[in-house]
């Protein structure tokens, strides 16, 4: 089942009189496996956090990715661990969710915590000066108009080479696991923007093979003035 987002944002918004407040600026970095998110993440945010600021909030940059578990759990007031399995692609079968149900005092619906999950990406994005690290951060992002939303992507062998060498996998096993977590990150995306929707593409794609790290940050950083984020 496909969470309605749009009203879903938009009145758990009108509930929250404290958030009347510019949304942004956010940045969301997706990827597919091999290309190097987190570094470049990491790196943005030191060079941003460098820079004076002009049109972006006062508070630090900072870059987010585990803490959408974390703080989805605290909102959910379950252990990480039991939310775990939506962060890692994996759903529950109808029996599982059956008996987790009538054995657990908090037990989460998948539906619910991926509701969560959303709303959680929202407040970040709404604080502003946040660099959003996959989750489907485009499609819950993408109607703040300070937003600026990035794909990384490479050729195959290139990214497989990459993940042989980190995991210790053989060659065949990285492409295929490369190509196994792409798809399963598209329909994480797929199932907050709807299969197909055109209004959630990205405003920029990177090609990692080609470009250095250095050079990406500079494309970003520009991009992020051109569009008077920064």
């Amino acid at each position: 089942m496909k969470v309605d987002l749009s009203k879903y944002l938009d009145d758990w918004y009108k509930e929250e009189p404290a958030r009347n407040i510019y949304p942004g600026p956010v940045l969301t970095i997706s990827r597919e496996v091999g290309c190097p998110a987190k570094k470049i993440a990491s790196s943005l945010t030191e060079r941003l956090n460098t820079l004076k600021k002009v049109k972006a909030k006062e508070h630090p940059w900072r870059w987010i990715s585990k803490e959408i578990m974390l703080e989805s759990a605290r909102e959910l007031e379950v252990d990480s661990i039991q939310i775990e399995h939506v962060f890692n692609y994996k759903s529950r079968g109808v029996l599982e969710d059956l008996l987790l149900a009538h054995s657990k005092d908090y037990y989460k619906s998948d539906l619910k915590i991926r509701t969560t999950i959303a709303k959680v990406i929202r407040k970040f994005a709404n604080e502003g000066n946040a660099i959003i690290v996959g989750r489907g951060g485009v499609a819950i992002t993408r109607d703040i108009p300070k937003s600026l939303h990035l794909f990384l992507e490479a050729p195959l062998e290139w990214r497989a080479l990459r993940v042989a060498e980190k995991h210790d996998f053989t060659i065949d096993h990285a492409r295929n696991y490369a190509q196994s977590i792409d798809k399963k990150r598209s329909h994480f995306r797929d199932y907050y923007q709807g299969k197909g929707n055109d209004y959630t593409r990205f405003d920029i794609k990177l090609n990692c093979m080609t470009l250095e790290v250095r050079e990406i940050l500079d494309i970003i950083v520009g991009a992020l003035r051109t569009r008077s984020m920064i």
